[in-house]
């Protein structure tokens, strides 16, 4: 493929602050990350609830839907996963310089293509969240039936199974699914925000 080197990079008028402060709350990226089965798009969808009741701006990117549309042409190889992150990387940053929130909710096995994200955006506007559960409550909840199918070879590279999942080595925030309710994750998450000073708890 042919990369066009020919581009300059043409500034807004308006910009992330002005979008902000027009909001009247930061911009982030909350950085789902764990185990299939874990809990990552409910608690992301939790999350953004709560912010959409606190009149907070952002806007849930999952695995699944992602891969219906913006990445239907990835595989599940290692690459094809770490161009996966990439763009995910790529559309989080954007969703940030509108001055929204981008919850992203990604197996993500890999810390150097987390690492990557990170690098892309400025400093606090990366926050991992380790969707922490154990494999074997991961397995016995599977809602999707897919290490059913993964133990008996139907799906390969699956990761806890036949692929690794390397575990963030400093979150910003871990959340144990599997001893907290739903509403006490998500409580966690806001009450970090709110810490950080990235929204206010109206």
């Amino acid at each position: 493929m042919t990369v066009n080197n020919n581009l300059t990079w043409h500034d807004t008028v308006v910009t992330k602050e002005m979008r902000q402060q027009r909001n009247q709350h930061k911009s982030a990226v909350l950085f789902f990350t764990g185990l299939s089965g874990s809990g990552k798009s409910t608690l992301a969808n939790d999350v953004s609830r709560k912010l959409h009741e606190l009149n907070v701006q952002s806007y849930v990117l999952d695995g699944d839907n992602i891969r219906q549309g913006l990445n239907k042409d990835l595989g599940f190889r290692e690459e094809d996963r770490k161009e996966n992150i990439r763009r995910i990387g790529e559309v989080s940053k954007l969703i940030v310089d509108s001055g929204q929130f981008a919850i992203t909710a990604f197996i993500s096995p890999f810390h150097s293509d987390r690492q990557v994200v990170r690098e892309l955006l400025q400093q606090g506007e990366f926050i991992e969240v380790y969707v922490k559960c154990p494999i074997n409550e991961c397995e016995s909840r599977d809602p999707k039936g897919l290490y059913k199918k993964a133990r008996s070879g139907e799906i390969p590279h699956f990761t806890g199974v036949s692929s690794p999942y390397e575990v963030p080595i400093n979150p910003e925030i871990t959340i144990d699914t599997d001893n907290h309710s739903r509403e006490e994750c998500a409580n966690k998450v806001m009450s970090y925000l709110v810490k950080q000073g990235l929204i206010i708890n109206q």
